[in-house]
């Protein structure tokens, strides 16, 4: 099986809660704060393991929820931080956000990893609002909500060699003939549904992994015949060996195949055009093949004079050595790098970044006798406060005073007893105080 798409959700652990406490020691009657922060959620990691070759996993694993920070403790105590969570992922796995389209990371070697969703922070214990006018403050925090997304995982098959043409020309057999990989090989059409792999050892102390890749059809670039599927794989590749069947058995002509199979890898992507490619005339052994080939090399020599053309067959393995040691030195002259899309520095930091609430706006609504207030900030405060004690409720009203939400609140016509909602709280406003 060959999953080389799948869709995950996220969850990065939440911070643990800091809690009010004081110290309660023999010899010391009036101990001042002591509850602990809480610690930091864990983070949810994308790492590359080499063994891993398809997302068959995410198909019976959808969702992932790290960790969530230890509470805080009396006597100071910090609660301990979540260990991370280690999502593991085939080499040459692309991972997007879901929601924006953006690229988050394109992964290529064993070992690389990325950060996907940053667990929250712990919340402070009391021990951190002690002031010289409050030495005894009963008020902490909730611990910060770990970030959470929809990813898309998109698998491009890693090797050397990528193996292209119209379905039935041939690339299957050929793979079987120069490696121990055991494609389906069939006389009908797509016989091959999913990018095969093996490595061929060339004989010389030299090898390299060959892929062959399903048939591709005209409209390719649009998504006909799953197009996208297909030739999503061809831009790992660094060599191309574009198998044509020069025998015409199917009543088309070489040429205009070669044609139109280049013609889909630029539509696709532009650099394709550009990647060494090898024209592998296959099927030679058969009748007419000899003049078909004589005649595309004619045709091809007038708009890429520099293409190679070998002609082989994989049933007799003719010229079948020869296309190797051609693709190898071939390889030999390129950087062994993975071709990776680029992914601009400012994209990564508008993905990782914590969101940070500092925009003051906020909106007021009237239903019926009551005003709702909405506002991101005020209710990303609200999560972080634990409103079971009077003076988070009293710092609350400070906080929304200070925003103008009371002198709004008057102005729409707000008196004693009036019902304010915030998120899930309900508060009764009360002229010259507070809510409570």
């Amino acid at each position: 099986m060959f999953i080389d798409k799948a869709k995950i959700y996220v969850k990065a652990g939440d911070g643990g809660d800091g809690i009010v406490a004081f110290r309660r020691e023999k010899f010391i009657p009036n101990g001042g704060p002591a509850g602990g922060d809480g610690g930091r959620g864990a983070d949810v990691i994308f790492q590359v393991d080499e063994g891993l070759r398809t997302l068959v996993d995410f198909r019976y694993q959808r969702h992932f929820k790290a960790d969530k920070g230890v509470k805080g403790r009396n006597k100071s105590q910090h609660g301990a931080n979540a260990e991370h969570m280690i999502v593991r992922i085939p080499p040459g796995t692309i991972i997007l956000n879901d929601d924006t389209g953006e690229v988050i990371a394109d992964l290529t070697r064993h070992g690389q990893f990325v950060v996907v969703a940053r667990g929250g922070r712990g919340g402070r214990g009391n021990n951190r609002f002690a002031t010289v006018k409050n030495t005894a403050p009963e008020i902490a925090e909730n611990g910060e909500e770990g970030q959470e997304r929809h990813i898309v995982l998109e698998l491009k098959v890693m090797a050397d060699v990528g193996l292209v043409g119209f379905p039935s020309v041939g690339k299957s057999t050929l793979l079987s003939v120069v490696s121990a990989a055991t494609p389906k090989i069939g006389a009908y059409h797509f016989t091959t549904l999913t990018p095969n792999l093996g490595v061929v050892d060339v004989g010389d102390h030299r090898s390299f992994v060959m892929a062959d890749l399903p048939g591709l059809i005209e409209g390719a670039h649009e998504g006909v015949g799953l197009g996208h599927e297909f030739l999503r794989h061809v831009e790992r590749t660094r060599v191309i060996i574009h198998v044509v069947d020069m025998s015409g058995s199917e009543g088309r002509d070489p040429y205009e195949d070669w044609v139109k199979i280049n013609d889909e890898l630029q539509l696709y992507n532009p650099v394709l055009v550009n990647r060494p490619q090898i024209v592998a005339a296959n099927k030679m052994d058969m009748p007419d093949s000899e003049a078909l080939l004589a005649s595309f090399r004619e045709k091809v020599k007038l708009i890429r004079p520099e293409m190679e053309i070998m002609p082989i067959s994989s049933l007799t393995r003719q010229g079948i050595q020869e296309l190797l040691y051609r693709a190898t030195d071939l390889l030999d002259q390129i950087p062994d790098e993975p071709v990776i899309e680029e992914v601009s520095e400012l994209k990564e930091r508008k993905v990782y970044k914590l969101d940070k609430k500092d925009d003051d706006s906020f909106t007021i609504v009237r239903d019926n006798d009551e005003f709702v207030v909405h506002s991101e900030k005020i209710e990303q405060m609200m999560k972080r406060m634990q409103l079971n004690s009077h003076e988070a409720v009293l710092k609350l009203g400070r906080i929304l005073r200070g925003m103008g939400v009371d002198e709004e609140l008057r102005k729409r016509g707000a008196v004693d007893g009036t019902i304010v909602r915030l998120g899930d709280f309900e508060f009764e406003f009360v002229e010259g105080s507070s809510y409570y």
